[in-house]
């Protein structure tokens, strides 16, 4: 049985906006750099071999701002969090390909991956935690 102070904390809307926040504080954290500095963003997509850079630049800040924000609102929650797994899922084969490395770095890359695997875990947490909230 969970302490009732315990669960004073996890059933407060407070701890759940922080949860929410924390969840989603690199992906605003991302949209914003990209924002101030867009010929950074370009030359990162670039860096990857997306091309035309401006436009997955542009996608990329469209995604992470817009996934971001529909989480922290908690509004069609499904949805931010969906964009951003698959957003995360993606970033894996393009940015943090570790089985094609060798030596430090692919172990490093492959760190990487298995964080943004647990990434994954959150946003399906998030918007499983949505729905019931929301049928209930």
């Amino acid at each position: 049985m969970t302490p009732a102070i315990i669960s004073g904390i996890l059933l407060s809307p407070i701890t759940a906006f922080v949860a929410r926040l924390l969840l989603v504080f690199m992906f605003l954290g991302s949209a914003i750099a990209k924002i101030t500095d867009f010929a950074g963003a370009e030359a990162e997509m670039a860096h990857f071999g997306l091309s035309p850079p401006w436009l997955f630049a542009a996608a990329t800040i469209l995604t992470q701002l817009a996934g971001g924000l529909l989480i922290l609102l908690n509004r069609a929650t499904w949805l931010g969090a969906g964009a951003l797994g698959v957003f995360t899922l993606l970033t894996i084969p393009i940015a943090h390909h570790f089985w094609s490395m060798e030596g430090p770095m692919a172990q490093i890359e492959f760190y990487f991956a298995v964080e943004h695997l647990a990434v994954l875990g959150g946003m399906l947490l998030v918007a499983i935690l949505a729905e019931r909230t929301r049928a209930a």
